[in-house]
């Protein structure tokens, strides 16, 4: 650049002592265009050279994009490759598989049904049993269910003397009208519960509140076999003692309430096992 400039002036020195000043003018002006187009392209290829930088750098940049998705490439072909030969040894156990859950599918929408079709028959015994004993006082019989079963409660004071295991006249009917439905539903089986208070008992026929429950539970299974005819083999009689109380045995009040006979009805013990017992389990090796 100094080269032009220093020709330029030399030519103007020259010129000046030739031409006229407006000749002078022309020349100086013209050089300083070639001066400023200079400039120009000067400036142009500094920013052409910047740019191929820039897109040799976005080549470079592409270039190791192109290796990587070539290496993911070959990865995801071995991946495929190896399903493949997985798929094909695998395929007898995937059936076996679905099979299993095929099973277990059908099982639980049988035992739903199952479900279904007790606590409908729950629901009957309860409107049944309230309906044959409602002119009973609520005080001393209470019917509910609880644990998917149905629970009869019947005070003591309605079925035994006081310290006693022999069974009231009077009780014969509430036993009766019980008797009666649990014989017309003959799936399912009886467990009568003999429940004492904590006040303790010794005489010549008991030797505690153990012995004292368990015997009116055996009166009670006898009274419906012998009087009632519900089949033995449906029946078992058990007793609690003092140890699974209503309520508590502090007040007279609390104490009656756990003086109790409760008869309870369920499905039969080998159905009940049988309902849940899952279908046989299918190999998944």
């Amino acid at each position: 650049m100094k080269t032009i400039t220093f020709i330029s002036l030399t030519i103007l020195l020259l010129l000046t002592a030739c031409v006229s000043q407006r000749k002078y003018t022309e020349l100086q002006n013209s050089a300083e265009l070639c001066e400023s187009d200079f400039k120009n392209t000067s400036n142009e290829r500094l920013i052409l050279e910047n740019n191929l930088a820039n897109e040799k750098s976005k080549s470079k940049v592409l270039e190791q994009q192109i290796k990587y998705f070539k290496s993911t490439n070959t990865n995801l072909l071995e991946r495929l490759s190896d399903l493949s030969v997985v798929s094909k040894s695998g395929a007898e156990s995937i059936k076996k598989s679905l099979e299993a859950l095929g099973a277990q599918n059908a099982y639980i929408k049988d035992l739903t049904s199952s479900m279904q079709k007790k606590d409908s028959i729950n629901l009957t015994l309860v409107m049944n049993l309230k309906r044959s004993l409602d002119y009973f006082d609520d005080k001393d019989i209470s019917i509910e269910i609880k644990k998917g079963v149905v629970y009869v409660s019947i005070s003591d004071r309605m079925l035994f003397r006081s310290g006693s295991y022999s069974i009231n006249d009077a009780a014969k009917e509430v036993i009766g009208k019980i008797a009666s439905i649990v014989n017309d539903h003959k799936e399912l089986d009886v467990l009568i519960e003999g429940h004492t208070d904590t006040v303790p008992i010794h005489t010549f026929c008991l030797e505690d509140n153990w012995d004292l429950s368990t015997k009116r539970a055996t009166a009670i299974v006898r009274l419906m076999q012998t009087d009632f005819n519900v089949q033995p083999e449906r029946m078992s009689a058990s007793g609690r003692s003092e140890y699974l109380p209503k309520a508590t045995n502090e007040t007279e009040d609390g104490r009656a309430s756990n003086r109790r006979t409760e008869i309870i009805i369920l499905p039969k013990l080998d159905q009940f096992f049988n309902l849940l017992a899952p279908p046989e389990a299918t190999s998944l090796d």
